[in-house]
């Protein structure tokens, strides 16, 4: 039944109608003409009827006093993260793994549950596993409510407990093989229906620093991305697959150099995912001599993608950029903005030694202005003294001293400088055509928004853990936060959906039931799917949750019968904690 209104010369009425079905046809029927519009609403009639008949529909009475703010809240809960992720947990295969492995051991909570929690906070409030256990209390996530901190932090470290020595194989030098391994093998092989094979595979690492002691191994001094050589820190890489999806993350002590870690991690991929034919993409804190020589063994054959240091290398400065050769287009300028940027190629061969010389017009000319900036605040700096100059790195490069006049601007080295506007070159391996060597390499800076992803939208730090393993698992559930945030990210991607992933934690986190009294009962009100969110309920296949819900009255329990007492001091004995 509805509302009409029904027009009878100048005069409006209102009427109430239902459709029916007759002869295979829909047709009206008026149950009852209420009267001339204008006088019911002039007489306040209208809205009386309204207010009577509102009160048999608690969704129409509880939404309009919320409206006016009339109805007393009782609780408020966060639910559109825990409902979108818990899918998505669900559907990579990270419940069930986790649940697998944790078949063969006994505890007395579920570490499936406090492993979500941590995975879930590292998506939408990055911090310390302690600052994840209170920031549960805001959410509705099923399982966590009895969890306790040191049950969070028993969980990490069972994530990065070593494994027993029969499945050491593979280990790398550096760290043992650990249930986190396990847990990305078990990943692997349960997703590997959605791509073929793992023969290109990208490969960069990180340093993240620990603002306690670090571990008894993790925790070394040696050089760091984060400018931070005061305090010990471990290594981190991350492989990554030609789709973009993390295969796995490796840690090692702090003090284990880039160059070292290359040879073993992909040893070590071939064995634990049964890789045949492999296709390393690193970049040029990865090229040695020695890491080229093991790569092109015999024993091996492995093929290789692998960013060259321009200054660095000799060969490269003096022979492959004197190259004459021309450039051939890949990719044109354009004015388009979602076009690719412009790219030229072009091959090198040196004594059996294969180089592709890339271009970029766009960065060349980025490059040439950000040198004449700095060249400019030299000139204007240099009056008024060089001591501030000297500890820039970026200024001091194009300093030289002088006895007479100290500190002058190297003009032949802003001139040499020049020469390196726009360029990269690669060292490779394989039969592949100078553009696509260029364009798999391009495919590198995934890794590097993992990267970027990992230790500031996800920050792992801070990191206050003291044991190896507890620290392995506080890291690995970052990388469960990306396996999440990508498989979002990808469904919303196959939508056709562009949506910032600030945009997804804000509005995702207006999604919220709030618990409301009226007329003796209870109810949860959900409030609006406002912003991305409905697209991102979508994307995962979760159906938003009915916008008022009445809540069940608790079940009588039986009745409480006195705690026994002990016969000598008449007290209650202590409960003895479970082993």
């Amino acid at each position: 039944m509805f509302f009409r209104t029904k027009k009878s010369g100048s005069r409006t009425y209102l009427q109430i109608v239902e459709n029916r079905w007759e002869h295979r046809t829909v047709k009206q029927r008026v149950l009852a003409t209420l009267g001339r519009l204008d006088e019911l609403q002039h007489s306040g009639q209208l809205a009386a009827l309204l207010s009577s008949g509102a009160r048999f529909a608690d969704a129409v009475v509880l939404h309009a006093a919320q409206r006016e703010g009339t109805l007393p809240t009782i609780t408020t809960q966060r639910t559109g993260a825990p409902l979108v992720f818990e899918r998505l947990w669900t559907e990579t295969g990270s419940r069930a793994v986790i649940e697998k492995l944790l078949s063969e051991r006994k505890y007395e909570f579920s570490v499936e549950r406090a492993v979500f929690l941590t995975v879930l906070h590292r998506l939408f409030d990055p911090g310390s596993d302690r600052a994840a256990e209170r920031w549960r209390e805001d959410y509705r996530i099923d399982g966590v409510q009895g969890l306790e901190l040191h049950q969070v932090y028993r969980a990490m470290a069972w994530l990065g407990e070593e494994l027993a020595e029969q499945e050491q194989r593979g280990r790398t030098p550096f760290v043992a093989r650990c249930m986190k391994d396990r847990v990305e093998e078990e990943l692997f092989a349960y997703r590997r229906d959605l791509f073929s094979s793992l023969d290109l595979v990208f490969f960069d690492t990180t340093s993240i620093y620990f603002e306690g002691a670090g571990g008894k191994d993790l925790g070394r001094r040696g050089k760091t991305k984060d400018h931070r050589p005061d305090l010990p820190q471990m290594v981190v890489g991350v492989v990554v697959d030609a789709g973009g999806r993390p295969v796995c993350c490796e840690l090692w002590p702090g003090n284990t150099s880039d160059v070292k870690s290359l040879i073993p991690v992909v040893e070590r991929l071939r064995q634990r995912f049964s890789i045949g034919r492999v296709c390393v993409v690193a970049d040029r804190g990865m090229i040695s001599r020695e890491v080229i020589r093991e790569l092109e063994a015999e024993e091996r054959g492995w093929l290789y993608i692998l960013g060259a240091r321009l200054r660095a290398y000799k060969e490269v400065r003096t022979q492959v950029l004197a190259d004459p050769g021309p450039f051939e287009v890949v990719h044109p300028k354009s004015r388009i903005r979602k076009d690719p940027s412009p790219l030229q190629v072009k091959e090198v061969r040196i004594g059996g030694r294969r180089y592709v010389v890339c271009f970029n017009e766009d960065q060349a000319k980025k490059d040439a202005a950000d040198r004449e900036a700095i060249a400019v605040s030299l000139r204007s700096q240099l009056k008024q003294g060089a001591k501030t100059l000297v500890g820039n790195k970026g200024y001091r490069k194009y300093l030289k001293v002088r006895a007479a006049a100290g500190f002058v601007i190297d003009e032949e080295k802003l001139s040499v400088e020049s020469r390196y506007d726009g360029i990269w070159v690669l060292r490779t391996n394989t039969e592949l055509c100078a553009a696509e060597v260029a364009l798999k390499y391009k495919q590198l800076w995934m890794v590097e928004q993992v990267f970027r992803s990992m230790k500031s939208l996800l920050e792992t730090r801070p990191i206050y853990h003291k044991r190896d393993e507890t620290i392995r698992g506080h890291v690995f559930c970052s990388f469960l936060a990306l396996v999440l945030r990508k498989e979002l990210q990808d469904r919303l991607s196959a939508r056709g959906d562009v949506v910032e992933w600030a945009d997804v934690i804000r509005d995702l986190d207006r999604v919220q039931d709030v618990e409301v009294g009226h007329n003796g009962k209870r109810f949860w009100l959900r409030t609006e799917a406002s912003g991305c969110s409905a697209k991102v309920f979508q994307a995962a296949g979760v159906a938003l949750p009915p916008t008022v819900r009445s809540t069940p009255p608790a079940a009588p329990g039986p009745p409480s019968s006195p705690p026994p007492r002990s016969a000598k001091h008449g007290a209650t004995p202590p409960v003895r904690p479970r082993k």
